[in-house]
């Protein structure tokens, strides 16, 4: 690395946050939650990534208020007595050393398993019980399924702000409930919730407008969005930026304050014609500030980290440039903080050789 790092040290307010740096880390999803309840070594985990000096902490996803919300009793939930006590911890802890927190809402939709979730017994539910496209294994959700979800997201917006978090963010990305709504792979529905782009994306925007309701005009909220899926990595909801600003116009509207923008790369173009990646484009379009994720600080993509590959380190210089020309507001680290909780001190203190090696053995434990 031989830029200066200062761009990534400035402080960043929006509403009622303030940061001490742009760097955030990225959610991953863990499973390491017993009956999905935050637990000491859940708090210690993500306050060892504070104390390193990572200025906002998105933690992985958490399910709302729907029976067939998860895909296991190990993913942490964001509703009930017990869960939102250890949530509660976990806040306290971030907190204690001047760290900023804020949990992603998840409905993980047909991407659940019922044989291997809870409530097996119970379907998967989506826009068009589609668990890709083509691929029928439920009926369409209901409209009185919709309307209890997006009080769903509400009432998780509202337990968050009222035990302490800084903010919420709603997982729309990468396959999900939120984003089989934005997919029209997934999303083949002919009433007012699918068809048009506007469409499929008034799932998200009712969600937002209720958790604006819930929770008052000045708490954070961020969407992560991405163009593939999981279910089709090549898979785009916008081809042009024309149709992306068509697609993020009215989310703008309804409230979201800050997109992340999930990429599998943060370096590659999104369009022809332009190095703007995902999440320049969207502050371009937009006007709202943005957060760029895609393998920072690595050279493997978090693909092969799923198989237990490691990855070697890779320079931000390019990062450093792109976030000094305001291409992005904001930066989500994934393993390489995984791997190294002190990671984002040892950039700002410039010490690159001392930044671990990413393994794929981080995976296995909760350190």
């Amino acid at each position: 690395m031989s830029k200066n790092v200062d761009s990534l040290f400035k402080p960043f307010s929006l509403k009622s946050l303030s940061l001490k740096n742009r760097i955030a880390m990225a959610p991953m999803t863990r499973s390491f939650l017993p009956e999905g309840i935050p637990t000491e070594d859940v708090a210690s985990y993500y306050r060892r990534r504070a104390e390193g000096g990572t200025g906002l902490i998105i933690t992985e996803g958490t399910t709302i208020n729907d029976p067939v919300a998860t895909m296991n009793q190990k993913v942490p939930q964001i509703h009930g007595q017990q869960p939102l006590a250890g949530w509660n911890n976990v806040v306290k802890q971030v907190h204690a050393v001047g760290g900023k927190i804020m949990p992603q809402l998840w409905h993980v939709g047909m991407a659940r398993n019922p044989q291997k979730a809870p409530f097996p017994e119970l379907p998967s539910v989506g826009p068009s019980g589609l668990l890709s496209p083509g691929k029928k294994v439920a009926e369409p959700l209901t409209m009185a399924q919709i309307h209890n979800l997006i009080e769903s997201f509400a009432s998780a917006a509202a337990d968050a702000k009222r035990i302490g978090f800084d903010g919420i963010e709603i997982h729309g990305a990468h396959g999900y409930l939120v984003d089989q709504f934005f997919w029209n792979g997934t999303n083949q529905r002919i009433d007012e919730w699918g068809g048009s782009m506007a469409n499929r994306g008034r799932f998200a925007v009712e969600i937002v407008k209720a958790i604006r309701a819930a929770t008052g005009p000045d708490f954070p909220i961020l969407l992560r969005y991405s163009q593939w899926k999981q279910q089709d990595y090549t898979a785009r909801l916008a081809e042009t930026p024309q149709l992306l600003e068509e697609f993020l116009a009215p989310l703008s509207e309804a409230g979201v304050d800050i997109f992340h923008c999930s990429t599998r790369r943060y370096w590659e173009p999104e369009f022809d014609g332009s190095d703007l990646n995902l999440a320049g484009w969207t502050k371009k379009l937009t006007g709202k500030p943005t957060m760029t994720v895609g393998s920072v600080g690595l050279n493997g993509d978090f693909f092969g980290a799923f198989a237990g590959k490691s990855s070697s380190t890779r320079s931000i210089d390019d990062l450093i440039e792109r976030i000094d020309k305001g291409e992005f507001d904001l930066v989500a680290v994934g393993r390489a903080l995984l791997q190294d909780p002190q990671w984002t001190n040892k950039i700002h203190q410039g010490n690159m050789n001392a930044l671990e090696t990413y393994s794929g053995d981080a995976l296995a434990t909760l350190s």
